[in-house]
């Protein structure tokens, strides 16, 4: 059988999801067969340019003409547009695989949860947390799961970006709170909050996280409209920090800012623990950084080993991957439990519990107090 797969949205993450399905065939040959069936947007004219670049058959203007004929649904689209198509989508019976953050509200994200819950475990909705399919953080998640660095004491995990630096940087959706939800919270904290729940969040590990204290600063109130002489307000936040308390006692902080002159895109994580530590960077993504019991320092690990996650997909050992290949990793996991009728994680209940941290916080701004997650 092959799945017909409709795409809503043909920017960033559709030429990101689009090259991911390209390559399927070509290094994942037990991958189900698929094809890009119909992509859509709103522009007809970027709309027919992007579907002959991006490799679709056919385009729409109307989610709902797609969401009930097609095998599978990608939302890809920004954040206000992730949650009624995708519940139409689930109470149609298609799979759904949306971006992150799961919806610009919590409570739009329970909804989104909710909908895939009654659509039942053979109906897969998958939240596009790609980093958890970068081949270093699946090596990390083996070593924390075997207990190489014993109790879990401190989490560090920051985003630093730099594209909003500049106050003349134009303002985009990104900078709006209606259509957003949050700003480097939403859009960089929910990769970090993800990547620790799915690296330490076992009950044996640090386990959940029991509270928080959050704080969120916008540094540029306005910024003009691209190719005109007006300004918009900036209604989200530009950076955000916050300390975290887990269940087995465990500390945390997390930090992110779209305003870190010099950093383009720096996702680092850090666990410590009672037998040793790890160390990943995203601009260094083929290496762990990592201490055991009784080493003098850290050791490089590069990870691209024949026997490590998916490498042996790829290249031969000491030839790195990038970036997009976390894509095809993702594509290939989701896709497949679609063709086999089975679980995939991270789950739009994933996408709900980071959701979840993430109102905390801003929760936590507003009232000035340490808040606890139930």
């Amino acid at each position: 059988m092959t799945l017909q797969v409709g795409v809503l949205g043909y920017r960033f993450m559709g030429k990101a999801h689009a090259n991911a399905m390209a390559r399927l065939p070509m290094f994942f040959p037990d991958a189900p067969d698929i094809e890009r069936s119909v992509l859509v947007g709103r522009d007809e004219a970027a709309l027919t340019d992007a579907a002959d670049r991006l490799g679709f058959d056919s385009t729409a203007t109307d989610w709902e003409d797609v969401v009930d004929e097609v095998d599978v649904f990608y939302n890809l689209g920004p954040n206000f547009v992730h949650p009624e198509p995708s519940i139409a989508a689930l109470e149609a019976g298609t799979p759904v695989f949306c971006e992150k953050p799961l919806a610009p509200t919590l409570e739009e994200a329970e909804e989104m949860a909710e909908a895939a819950r009654d659509a039942g475990d053979d109906v897969p909705a998958g939240c596009a947390f790609n980093y958890r399919f970068v081949p270093a953080i699946q090596y990390a998640k083996g070593l924390l799961e075997d207990g190489e660095l014993g109790e879990i004491r401190h989490v560090r995990g920051r985003y630093l970006q730099d594209w909003l630096v500049d106050p003349e940087a134009p303002w985009s959706w990104r900078n709006d709170e209606e259509m957003a939800g949050s700003g480097a919270l939403g859009d960089l904290g929910a990769h970090t909050v993800d990547l620790i729940r799915f690296l330490v969040g076992d009950d044996d590990l640090a386990g959940d996280i029991d509270r928080l204290s959050g704080h969120l600063r916008t540094f540029v109130d306005e910024r003009p409209v691209e190719g005109g002489d007006e300004t918009r307000p900036v209604t989200v936040d530009d950076a955000y920090s916050a300390q975290l308390e887990f269940e087995n006692g465990a500390m945390g902080t997390l930090e992110a800012t779209r305003n870190a002159t010099g950093h383009k895109n720096d996702h680092t994580i850090e666990i410590h623990g009672s037998k040793g530590s790890l160390k990943f960077s995203l601009e260094r993504l083929n290496e762990l950084e990592l201490l055991r019991e009784d080493d003098r320092g850290y050791e490089t690990v590069l990870v691209t080993d024949e026997d490590d996650p998916y490498v042996d997909h790829w290249w031969p050992p000491g030839h790195v991957i990038g970036w997009e290949h976390t894509f095809v990793h993702e594509n290939y996991e989701f896709l497949s439990a679609v063709d086999e009728g089975g679980e995939f994680h991270p789950s739009f209940e994933d996408g709900l519990a980071a959701q979840r941290v993430l109102a905390a916080i801003e929760d936590s701004d507003e009232r000035g107090e340490w808040v606890s997650l139930e």
